[in-house]
This record gives structure tokens, sequence and C-alpha cells, in this order.
């Protein structure tokens, strides 16, 4: 069994969860005309497959309002250095393609719901 797969699926389970990648991230997060919550993440990070669920939660919960989406580091290192993703799991917000919250580390739901219904 590839339990490498079987992880990027466990972190990517939600339908509304988009993935960002370094072909689709000027399009998809900075020309977005609705904030977009995008989680830095790897397959082999436990913090990040834990944070998982919470992301995918939230792209159900603010469909239509907010874009949520993932970035995989270690396929998309473009956005990683371009961002300067030191640690994961980081989380970025941006809205009109500029960074409005970060967070490093594991966040609760409620702190990213707080600062999503802030803006």
């Amino acid at each position: 069994m590839d339990t490498s797969s079987t992880l990027e699926k466990e972190h990517m389970a939600s339908a509304n969860t988009l993935e960002f990648t370094d072909a689709n991230f000027d399009a998809e997060v900075l020309k977005s005309t609705v904030p977009v919550l995008v989680d830095f993440w790897a397959e082999w990070c436990q913090p990040c497959r834990m944070l998982g669920p919470t992301i995918d939660q939230l792209a159900e919960e603010t469909k239509g309002k907010l874009k949520v989406g993932k970035v995989d580091i270690d396929h998309h290192r473009n956005i990683a250095m371009q961002y300067g993703i030191q640690s994961i799991p980081t989380v970025f917000l941006f809205k009109q393609g500029q960074i409005v919250k970060k967070w490093n580390g594991l966040v609760s739901k409620a702190a990213l719901t707080e600062a999503i219904n802030a803006i």
C-alpha cells in the first residue's frame, strides 16, 4: 500500500478544498475577487495532517464567499520560497492579492473563523 498517496488523500479530502499550484496560484489566489485561505502543507507533516480536516470544514462552511485551498510545498516549491515558508503548517489569509493574516503551526478553527469573519 502506498502510504504517501493515502496521506495526501486524507489531507485533500474535501471537494471544496482547492489545490493551489505554481501554475494556478496567481489566478486562483492573487487575482481572486473573493478572499482566499491558503494552507501550506506537506504529506510527511503530522501537524499538517491534523489541521487538514479543519481546513476542509472551513472550505465547506464558507463555500461561495471564500476560496480555501492548499499548497503542497514539496511539489510547489516556488510558491513556498516566494512567501518564505520555513515551517509548516503555515496558513495565509489573502484579500485582493494581499496577505491580511498569517498563522504558523497548528491553528484553531475559532481563530481562523474569527479572521475570516473580520474581512
